[in-house]
Parts: C-alpha cells; structure tokens; sequence
C-alpha cells in the first residue's frame, strides 16, 4: 500500500511538468552515466536525471556537477511510468546557443564563415547562430563531409576565412555543436558517373592509393573503383606494388556497382 502510494505522489508530482519547463534543484548524486537531482517540491527522492551529454558543454562535466550544488535545467522527457525527468542542464547554461540548435533541421541550408581549421575537423561561425562558449564557430564539418572527392590537405577545399554554404545533419549534443557538411550541397559525382554504367564496361584509370588489398583507380573526377588483389593480375600477387605503381594508366573492367554504398569495383585482370 505504502508503494502505491508513494508511486502516487510522483506521478502526481510529474503530471503538470512538460517538456521544455525549467525545473530547479540540488544535485543529489553524481555518476559517470548519470547525475541525479532532487527536485524542488519533492523531497523524498530524486526524480531529475542528467545524462552525461546534457551537464555542460563549456565546463568540466566534474566541475559542473557537484552534490549539494543548486541546479536549474531544462525538461527533455518525462516518463510518468519510470518517475523520472530526464534534464538539460546544458540548456540553461547556454540558453541562446541551446534554442538555436533545438530548432535546426536536417538537410537545413546554413551559410557561415570557415573560423578555424584543425586536425579533427573545420569549425565554422555560422550567420544566424550564437557564438560557441568553447570553440571558434557553432559549426563543424568533419574531414568526410568537406568534399566528395579525395583530397590531401585541408588547404584544397577550404580556407581560413572563406564564405562557405553547408547542410545540417545534427545536433551533436556531447560539444553543443551543429554538424554541418560541405559536400552534401553539391552533387556526388559517384551517382552521376555509375548512372549509366554497367558491369562488364571498360574503363580506363590511373592508380591513386595502394592498399595490401588491392589498388585504387580513379576513373572520373571524383570517382574511384577499387581493384582487389585478385583481380590485379592472372598470376597471384603478394603485394601491389609488384604489379603496378601509384599514377600507373591503367584498362580495367566493371565488375559490381553498389550506388547505396558509393563502391565500384574493378577488374585489371579481366581487362
């Protein structure tokens, strides 16, 4: 009787709270998966929960959550079942940054200036979005999103400085960030190549990487098939180098096209 009573009370307590409210209380306990808090007005246990992506992006998460310290966050789901809240502390941390990211899109077009280049990535200082309390810009392109085609340095797609047009994929809630990506503005040159390609077609490439697998060949601008080991030569190949040198021409022949997974594979042998 005692349990359904006090499961009672917390749905009570839970039902009026909706997502979005601003809730306050004191940090009950803190945990690497989780920080629990005691909410105002119900004393008995505690029914706020943090996860660790949602404590701070401009602070040591260990700094940030502290037992017996005073907290106000936002609601991000109440489930009346389990008697929890899940809580964003992050939130109201960063209210201005938070609001932004919260209403974003995918595939949303954003427009910025590329603010720093790093070994992990590009930041970018997006036109309609707040500054970041850490980084250079809100923004953030990883190395593959930059261009569909390969490239050795940073330096041949963009530049400190430089207007850049991206897409939004995601509200990377651990950094507080909007992961954007250059390429996806503009069209894959895989798709448009292989559109009318066939296997058992001929090509002709010039060898670009050499992997103990096989080699690269790049067929098109922007498109590489790769040739298996196997498939280097009639005699069996140890290493690819024996047979071939990076920047060889080489005649090779379709063998499979995989357009969902943007793969080409080639035959040197069957050429």
């Amino acid at each position: 009787m005692g349990d359904t009573s006090a499961e009672q009370a917390i749905r009570s307590f839970l039902a009026p709270i909706q997502v979005g409210d601003r809730c306050s209380g004191t940090v009950a306990a803190v945990a690497r998966s989780e920080v629990t808090v005691t909410l105002d007005g119900f004393a008995a246990r505690p029914l706020g929960v943090v996860g660790p992506l949602d404590v701070s992006w401009q602070r040591r998460r260990t700094d940030a959550a502290v037992v017996g310290r005073r907290v106000t966050a936002e609601v991000l789901a109440v489930d009346l079942a389990e008697g929890r809240v899940r809580l964003s502390m992050a939130a109201t941390e960063n209210p201005e940054l938070w609001a932004f990211l919260k209403r974003l899109r995918f595939g949303q077009r954003l427009t910025g200036t590329v603010a720093a280049i790093e070994s992990f990535g590009v930041f970018v200082a997006l036109d309609e979005g707040p500054d970041h309390p850490v980084y250079p810009g809100v923004g953030f392109i990883a190395y593959p999103e930059l261009s569909w085609r390969r490239f050795e340095a940073v330096s041949e797609v963009v530049e400190t400085g430089q207007r850049v047009s991206c897409e939004f994929l995601q509200f990377d809630m651990w950094e507080g960030e909007a992961r954007v990506s250059l390429r996806a503005t503009q069209p894959d040159p895989f798709l448009a190549f292989t559109e009318g390609i066939a296997v058992g077609r001929r090509l002709t490439g010039r060898v670009t990487k050499l992997l103990p697998f096989g080699v690269f060949v790049q067929v098109a601008d922007g498109v590489e098939g790769l040739v298996p080991l196997s498939e280097l030569s009639a005699a069996p190949v140890v290493a690819p180098e024996d047979v071939v040198q990076t920047g060889d021409e080489l005649a090779v022949v379709v063998t499979d096209v995989d357009r969902e997974r943007r793969r080409l594979s080639l035959s040197r042998r069957q050429a």
